[in-house]
């Protein structure tokens, strides 16, 4: 796991997921160093991650005030209920439905659960968290977050890409790629991760790319790219061109048995 301090309060802990056929993917979580300290997501539900010993290194656990689960999908809770362990006095940010997804494997204790919904705001001591609906997202409890002291857009699974290594997957500038490789890879992963985007009504999407245009953040932050600083117009511009893009369809049965067979070929 890679670490980046990407501003004077924002910390990135980094886990890149080699997905076959698509290439390497970032998984980030984030700290924001609030006067109650905010981790942003809790890493992959795998063994042997190592994201508690990373947190540990950017603050101590107990520390934290606030767990926003942008949603309640595997590549974002893995550490959740050891990190609630570590800090009694936090609470999970989620939404209702996020909180019942949650149940259906291991129920959130309710005294530790602090609803958002996307428009509501959340206080965090210095700074007040404005909570919104990404564009473009894959779990319908997904709740990003806007921060206009750090002017930093924490946007769930919106703007992420599939990277060609693990290194640049684990970066710290998205634009490390070429910006016509990153936004091909982006357009390629809005139609992986929200395939409802090619019957969308248009106008009704981009009606809810226009909020991000209003606050204009410095720091685009993405589970699945590295940090975008300084770059909103091309990140919100690829958001607009996304429901022109081609339906993504995955490999089948015979691609599978394939690659199957490749890899029994290989040596060692």
């Amino acid at each position: 796991m890679r670490i980046h301090h990407i501003a004077p309060d924002i910390s990135m802990l980094s886990d890149p997921l080699a997905v076959p056929g698509l290439g390497f993917l970032p998984v980030n979580a984030f700290v924001l160093r609030a006067a109650e300290p905010v981790v942003v997501d809790t890493g992959l539900s795998l063994p042997g991650r190592g994201f508690m010993e990373a947190l540990g290194s950017v603050i101590h656990p107990s520390d934290v005030r606030w767990i926003w689960l942008t949603h309640p999908d595997r590549d974002h809770t893995g550490a959740l209920f050891d990190l609630l362990d570590a800090a009694p006095p936090a609470k999970v940010v989620t939404t209702f439905l996020g909180m019942g997804i949650m149940s259906t494997e291991r129920p959130l204790p309710l005294d530790r659960v602090f609803l958002v919904n996307p428009g509501q705001t959340l206080d965090v001591g210095d700074r007040t968290l404005f909570a919104f609906r990404p564009p473009l997202f894959d779990n319908p409890a997904t709740v990003g977050f806007y921060d206009p002291r750090s002017r930093a857009c924490f946007s769930s699974d919106c703007f992420g890409a599939p990277m060609a290594s693990a290194d640049i997957a684990g970066g710290n500038d998205a634009f490390d790629v070429p910006p016509d490789e990153l936004r091909a890879a982006q357009l390629l992963w809005a139609t992986v991760d929200s395939p409802w985007i090619e019957n969308v009504d248009r106008a009704a999407y981009l009606a809810t790319i226009r909020p991000l245009e209003v606050t204009e953040p410095e720091l685009v932050l993405s589970t699945h790219l590295p940090p975008a600083i300084g770059r909103t117009d091309t990140m919100l511009d690829m958001l607009a061109a996304a429901p022109g893009s081609r339906a993504f369809v995955g490999p089948d049965q015979q691609a599978l048995e394939e690659l199957l067979a490749g890899f029994e070929r290989t040596p060692g």
